[in-house]
């Protein structure tokens, strides 16, 4: 493996440092009973200081809620989802009284609510495990920067290029993923509370107030759309998101898979662990497991995310076809599943720099620099240099010549009649040293010039800009979680206080 630089050593420190894996705010237990007890203790207080609910019923409310929470923390104690099904528990704790709680309330906004505010974890958890991801390319695009390998299209070899240049390009895509995602954030992140089925209520609620204590940044305006249509949008753009994450991960897998084909790979996983398993009948195998079994997971996450769209697709508004919970976040954790396995791919892949190289000299993966460096010093339009460079690889495979082996006349030969007859000039102007140069891999990446290139300043810009991404999206998601753990904590200490101010200890 190429020596570190020192860069690379500073990016490595710094992506270390800020996409260490980090615990979410939430707990396993922040399940639809969670937050149908939060929107009944917000109600109870907003409602309370507001006047919509008298005081003198505070300490029958704040005792009944409290039961029914405690109860639900109890081993195998009913933890119910529904509305319909959590309203019994009160009144058998509290009397039908506390049922004046639902004043201005419908199962429609409260399930509406609470169904964003579990998606909104579950993506604040996806966005941990993507950065931490992405974070894992950019430190191994950062250690073998001067790696040179063959890159492919349409299977073939096509090009030579840094290995850490093609990871950046996979960092790059996953950064589109991460702007995605906080884009969907954005739109999950409404309240629909206090709009109850469909026009609102003639109850004064203070909407915003309710979705401060929520966590939320914002309320869904219009009362319609909050549970008819919105409801909707979120589980199938999260669905959308996941299904390009996916398809990103798959893609790289599918390119470490083509290497398994070869005698003689580049790259493979480390053996034994979890990485591969042997074959039961055929000794010199070595499977790669975990590829086989993340790529097969990505291609689930992306049924679902498709599936989330058909499930919601011609049913009237309102519906609650594509809105149940355990589907949707089935959805998202199974792509954090898939970029955590991801993770351990990269960490997990052994590269050989030299047999690479020895890959690129044994094929013609340079000859499209013979055209380029004979357009762009000599002029000579990019056709007729391709057919030069053409006609080259064509002697070369027919005769088993290496590029590095080719024989300069025979260059000279097949330029000259590439351009007989022609007002081009009739010998080949580029020099022995310069034919066999313009053919060395590590000379062509090296000496790319294109903004976004695999050359040294370039891949200095590029890292230090990656870095850049992944430390922001790591506040990014810490500052979402302290929102949310901020505004829960707020609002149980402002039900405790009125519980106090009631007399209830």
């Amino acid at each position: 493996m190429p020596k570190l630089s020192t860069l690379a050593v500073a990016l490595s420190a710094a992506l270390l440092a800020c996409a260490a894996p980090l615990h979410a705010q939430q707990t396993p237990r922040h399940d639809e009973f969670f937050w149908l007890g939060e929107i009944n203790k917000a109600t109870a207080v907003i409602n309370t200081d507001e006047g919509l609910l008298d005081k003198s019923m505070t300490p029958l409310v704040v005792k009944g809620i409290r039961k029914v929470l405690a109860d639900g923390e109890l081993p195998g104690a009913k933890r119910p989802t529904l509305v319909i099904t959590f309203e019994p528990l009160l009144i058998q704790a509290a009397g039908p009284q506390i049922t004046l709680l639902h004043a201005g309330r419908s199962s429609q906004d409260m399930l509406a609510t609470l169904r964003a505010a579990i998606l909104r974890e579950d993506l604040l958890t996806l966005a941990n495990q993507l950065n931490a991801t992405t974070a894992a390319l950019v430190r191994l695009a950062a250690s073998q920067r001067d790696t040179i390998v063959p890159n492919y299209t349409n299977g073939v070899a096509a090009q030579p290029n840094s290995y850490g240049h093609y990871l950046l390009g996979f960092a790059a895509a996953l950064d589109r993923d991460a702007q995605r995602l906080r884009e969907a954030y954005g739109r999950l992140d409404r309240s629909a509370m206090g709009t109850t089925v469909l026009n609102g209520t003639s109850w004064p609620l203070n909407r915003q107030r309710m979705a401060d204590y929520l966590g939320f940044a914002a309320i869904v305006d219009n009362a319609y759309d909050a549970a008819q249509l919105s409801a909707v949008d979120g589980p199938v753009e999260a669905g959308a998101v996941v299904s390009s994450i996916a398809l990103h991960a798959g893609a790289f897998i599918q390119d470490v898979m083509t290497q398994y084909a070869q005698p003689r790979p580049w790259i493979l996983l480390q053996e034994g662990g979890a990485n591969t398993y042997v074959s039961s009948a055929m000794p010199q195998k070595r499977n790669p497991g975990l590829l086989n079994s993340t790529r097969r997971d990505a291609s689930m996450v992306i049924a679902e995310g498709m599936g989330v769209a058909i499930v919601a697709h011609n049913i009237p508004p309102g519906m609650s076809d594509a809105k149940d919970v355990k589907p949707n976040k089935e959805m998202v954790l199974n792509t954090v599943k898939v970029l955590k396995n991801w993770e351990s791919i990269l960490g997990a892949l052994v590269i050989d720099p030299k047999r690479a190289l020895e890959e690129l000299n044994s094929d013609w993966t340079a000859s499209q620099e013979l055209a380029d460096v004979l357009m762009r010093k000599y002029k000579l339009p990019f056709r007729v240099g391709h057919h030069f460079a053409s006609e080259v690889v064509e002697y070369a495979k027919a005769n088993n010549i290496r590029p590095l082996e080719f024989p300069y006349d025979q260059a000279q030969r097949i330029y000259h009649e590439a351009v007989l007859n022609s007002e081009f000039p009739q010998a080949l102007p580029m020099s022995e040293q310069e034919f066999r140069s313009t053919l060395d891999p590590v000379a062509i990446v090296r000496n790319r010039a294109t903004v976004g290139g695999p050359q040294p300043a370039e891949m200095d810009r590029m890292l230090r800009e990656a870095t850049a991404r992944v430390a922001q999206q790591d506040a990014w998601i810490k500052a979402r979680q302290q929102r949310i753990a901020g505004s829960l904590q707020k609002l149980d200490a402002d039900f405790d206080r009125m519980a106090v101010s009631a007399g209830v200890k």
